[in-house]
This record gives structure tokens, C-alpha cells and sequence, in this order.
């Protein structure tokens, strides 16, 4: 029988990931000073007011309040209407330095001897049901949001957009798991005050939503997910009615409170470790991005049709714990999923340093990642300055989302006879 399946995705200016994105730009200007930071910050935001705290471990000082300022002005909290804007929120630091006992478990001598910086397990997911490897579901609602944040900065043909906002896709799905149709798609996004009447204010939103944002987000996709929208979709547009009290001054955000958002809404499974914030001696952050890696590859690859991956760890030991995955029953291999495992494990150096290493993730790479999602993003090279406290540049030519690109997967064949 058919089934539905449901996914969510959050703006730039959520609260949550406004709170994301200050802890990943403070840790990207961190390891853009000294690459062997240990960074753990957290970032609480509420009505005018911005609070960092955590622990840190670096040879670089950071003007953590001017970084805070400048994230929330990019991201468009920029009006005293707001209630929440970088020029004149107050910005507190309860930043100490990060316990001994904690680092001792994690450096070595030998950096290859390098322990995991907490226990714990982490999953990678994979399908092939996009271009990407992702849950459909999940990005289309990070595409409606992306497309949306475009259209608000262009202000010319929608003006009254400010910077929360929240998007969910429901799918149909076949039996054997093919996506059919878009059954639902909900958009609440903050507004400007209408002079007009709410009602003439809901259609006008609700008009701009189906008309301009959804032809536009369609644009982009393959002709074949094209197909999936029709004319019965139930649209849910603000959904309570206005929405212009929003941002940290309608709901507080916290570091690290996206996790399915940020992996894959809902799809696989997650471990529950958060993301921002952390360097990459943390394995909620690295491992999850390597999992990712592997089974994206794997399923590049061919070796299954959809694949999630876990591994886990304990802290201060360098060898993980263990490597699960689970095929679903998709294997296109003759081999049992601990089979495949043991194979992933011989491809694969799952020890912290080895996964810091491969993926390069001694780099300031993370703020883009913050919002939209971590997994399924464009693997990219760029090139980002960053400005001391003392006013010294630095530029440095970065590559993002290097979990995302296919670079095993001829390895990976090797190793399966595919």
C-alpha cells in the first residue's frame, strides 16, 4: 500500500540556525589562525540579546563578539523592528578554556595515535532517489527555503520577506519505495506588518508562495521530479495566520537543536550528536561526515540502491568500536550486510585523524554548512579571508563538503568486483 513520508527544513534565520551559524563562523576564524584549535562553542540567542559560551584551545585570539555581529547581519537581521539585530544586540562571552582532562584522551605524540574527542555513534545515509544521494523530501524542503532566502534578498518582486522561515514536503511513496507525488508542501515565513487586512494579507503571501517561489524551485529539478508536483497539493501557507514576531525574538535558539535538519530529515538515523561548533577531533562532527562519505560512495557505486552506515566510538581510543550497514534489503552485491561491513572497514580508515585527514577537515570550511543542511551540498573551492583582532589578514583557499564528493567510488568498485 502507497505510504507517506515527511521532512522539514528551517532558513538561515531560524533561530536554531542563526545560533548554528555564529558557533561555525566562530570555529572556522579559530582554525583559520591555528588549524590545531579545539573548539567546542555554543551560541544562545533570544530578544537582543546573543550569548557564547563553550570551551576553546587555540593560539589564535578571536574577537568573538565582532564575528557574532557580522553573522547576524549577513543573514539579515539587520532592522530594529526585529527585535534582534547585529548592530545593537548585546553580545556576552562565557568562552573558557577546554578541560585537560578532556584533551589529554584526544592528542598524542603520534597525531596518527589521535583519540576520539567523545564515545558515542554517528550515521551516514545515502539513496538513490536524487541527484545528490539525499531523502527527497528533504531536499526539496531545503531547496524551497534556499530559493526562498534568494528571493528575499532580491526584494524586488516579493518585499515583505524577513528571515525565519520553515518548509515541509510530504511524499507519496510506492510500495517498493519509488517516490509518485508531492502530497503537501508547508511554508510559514516571516513578513512584514500589512496595512491591509490579515486576510488580504494571507492571500498575497500564499499567492507569491505557490506562484513565484514553487515554479521557481521546480525550475531547478530534473523533469522527472518536475512530474511529482501537481495540482493537488495541499498547500499550507503560514498556516496560524500572521507571522511578523519571529527570529530569536520570537523563540530563543540554541546551538545544535537541527540535527535532522541538518542530516536527513528523518530518514536513516542519527545519533544524536549535534554538528556546529565543534572542531573535528569531535566524532559527532567528523565520523558523521565520514559515514556520510562512505555510504554516499557506496551507493555511487553501486553496491546498494540505499545504505546507512554507522560507527562508534569511545573517547580517547583511536580505533572506532565498530561498523554497521544496513542495505534494506537493496544490496545489488552477493553479500550479507555485515559482509559489506567488513569490506567498508578494509576501504575505509574510520580513526579520527585518518577521517581528519581524508576529508581535510583542519580547515575553516564549516560555516557554510550551518544552514541547509550538512549533507548533500555542492563540494566547491573557495576562497575566504579572515581578519584578527589585531587587524592581520589571513586567505585561505578552502574546499567545502568534502564528504560529498565521489572519490572512492572506483575504489569501492575494486573492492565489490562491480
Amino acid at each position: 500500500m502507497p505510504y507517506l513520508f515527511t521532512s522539514e527544513s528551517v532558513s538561515e534565520g531560524h533561530p536554531d540556525k542563526v545560533a548554528d551559524q555564529i558557533s561555525d563562523a566562530l570555529l572556522d576564524h579559530f582554525i583559520a589562525f591555528d588549524s590545531k584549535s579545539k573548539v567546542a562553542c555554543e551560541t544562545l540567542v533570544t530578544t537582543g540579546l546573543t550569548v557564547l559560551s563553550g570551551e576553546v584551545r587555540s593560539n589564535s585570539y578571536v574577537d568573538v563578539q565582532q564575528v557574532a555581529r557580522e553573522v547576524i547581519n549577513r543573514i539579515g537581521y539587520t532592522k530594529g523592528e526585529y527585535m534582534f539585530d547585529g548592530n545593537s544586540c548585546g553580545v556576552i562571552s562565557t568562552i573558557h578554556e577546554q578541560s585537560q582532562d578532556i584533551n589529554q584522551g584526544v592528542d598524542r605524540e603520534n597525531p596518527e595515535e589521535q583519540g576520539a574527542g567523545d564515545q558515542g555513534m554517528m550515521f551516514g545515509y545515502a539513496t538513490k532517489e536524487t541527484e545528490n544521494y539525499m531523502p527527497l523530501a528533504l531536499d526539496l524542503s531545503h531547496k524551497i527555503l534556499m530559493e526562498l532566502a534568494a528571493i528575499r534578498r532580491e526584494n524586488s518582486e516579493v518585499t515583505y520577506l524577513r528571515p525565519d522561515a520553515k518548509a515541509q514536503v510530504t511524499i507519496e511513496y510506492s510500495d517498493d519505495n519509488v517516490p509518485q507525488r508531492i502530497d503537501a508542501i508547508v511554508v510559514s515565513t516571516q513578513h512584514d506588518a500589512f496595512d491591509k487586512d490579515d486576510n488580504a494579507m494571507l492571500e498575497k503571501i500564499k499567492h507569491d508562495i505557490i506562484n513565484v517561489l514553487i515554479p521557481r524551485v521546480k525550475n531547478q529539478l530534473k523533469p522527472e521530479l518536475q512530474k511529482l508536483f501537481n495540482d493537488d497539493i495541499k498547500y499550507h501557507i503560514n498556516p496560524t495566520g500572521k507571522f511578523v514576531i519571529g527570529g530569536p525574538h520570537g523563540d530563543a535558539g540554541l546551538t545544535g537543536r537541527k540535527i535532522i535538519v541538518d542530516t536527513y530529515g528523518g530518514k536513516g538515523a542519527h545519533g544524536g550528536g549535534a554538528f556546529s561548533g565543534k572542531d573535528p577531533s569531535k566524532v559527532d562532527r567528523s565520523a558523521a561526515y565520514a559515514t556520510r562519505h562512505i555510504a554516499k560512495n557506496l551507493v555511487a557505486a553501486g553496491v546498494a540502491d540505499e545504505i546507512l552506515v554507522q560507527v562508534s566510538y569511545a573517547i580517547g581510543v583511536v580505533e572506532p568500536m565498530g561498523i554497521f550497514v544496513s542495505t534494506n534489503g537493496t544490496a545489488n552485491v552477493d553479500m550479507t550486510d555485515g559482509e559489506i561491513a567488513k569490506k567498508v572497514s578494509e576501504i575505509f580508515d574510520m580513526r579520527p585523524y585518518a577521517i581528519e585527514t581524508r576529508l581535510k577537515l583542519r580547515n575553516p570550511m564549516y560555516s557554510e554548512s550551518a544552514a541547509y543542511g550538512h549533507m548533500g551540498r555542492e563540494p566547491q573551492t573557495v576562497t575566504k579571508k579572515f581578519v584578527a583582532s589585531n587587524g592581520d589578514e589571513i586567505t585561505k583557499e578552502v574546499e567545502l563538503f568534502t564528504w560529498e564528493k565521489l572519490d572512492y567510488v572506483d575504489k569501492v568498485k575494486a573492492a565489490f568486483k562491480l
